[in-house]
């Protein structure tokens, strides 16, 4: 069945996408291996504190936000670059047309955050006349808008191992009390005690385990997201500098 440009802008650029699903789908065969043999329905009962099971849903919240931002940027380079193509294919200058930006023999540019950048652009060209057009203030406001709630991934990277670091403390604390009210002579103080210090010390391991590879699996997804927000932004940064700011110093006056 042949692709339509409909399937196209519902999917956009299928790159950074797939490299989510190809990780995400990893992890979860982990997760089901390790749910297998006991491992995680281990951990959740020894944790008593359930710090590793609400780190495991912090997780999964973020893991869905780094979905819905992949998506975005995707859904941006796709039409960016449909865009790009558009502007190469052109014949001649930019016009305006209302918050739209249309090619001369090519036609209208796809509504995303690199065309309105051009439609800013041809805006600014039009405004100041013959003059060389400096775009660095308007790329920086390029790059905070493609850049979005990204840096919400470092946020909850940290506030996992955070967690997890908690969940260390609290966990000492459960195993060194009862010592306090220790009497050596009672084998059966002794044995409690020795159960209590046991559930301590697994509350702080699971809980530093959890914190430590949920932080490091959020920060590898983060870590796909900012690189392929990176490239789209050195794409319009190509594609404006060589194409875009070239023909409207050339005739400024045709950004009407």
């Amino acid at each position: 069945m042949p692709t339509t440009n409909a399937d196209i802008d519902s999917f956009g650029d299928r790159g950074p996408l797939l490299r989510w699903l190809v990780f995400t789908g990893l992890c979860i065969f982990a997760f089901i291996l390790l749910w297998r043999f006991g491992l995680i329905r281990q951990m959740v009962a020894s944790d008593r504190t359930y710090i590793s099971s609400i780190i495991g849903l912090l997780y999964v919240a973020a893991s869905l936000h780094c979905l819905w931002r992949t998506i975005a940027i995707s859904r941006e380079g796709d039409a960016a670059r449909r865009g790009g193509a558009l502007i190469e294919a052109g014949s001649g200058p930019l016009h305006l047309d209302g918050d739209a930006v249309i090619v001369e023999g090519a036609g209208k540019l796809p509504r995303c955050l690199v065309a309105e950048h051009i439609h800013d652009l041809a805006v600014k060209a039009r405004l100041q006349g013959p003059r060389r057009i400096d775009q660095t203030l308007l790329l920086r406001g390029l790059a905070g808008r493609l850049r979005g709630s990204n840096q919400f991934g470092a946020f909850a990277s940290d506030t996992l191992m955070k967690l997890g670091l908690l969940g260390t403390i609290i966990g000492f604390i459960m195993m060194l009390a009862p010592i306090a009210g220790l009497d050596p002579g009672d084998r059966s103080t002794i044995r409690s005690s020795m159960n209590l210090m046991s559930d301590g010390m697994a509350v702080a391991m699971y809980a530093t385990l959890a914190g430590l590879v949920g932080s490091i699996l959020v920060r590898i997804q983060y870590y796909m997201l900012d690189d392929a927000t990176a490239k789209l932004f050195a794409y319009a940064v190509g594609l404006t500098e060589v194409r875009v700011v070239s023909v409207l110093e050339d005739r400024p006056e045709a950004a009407e």
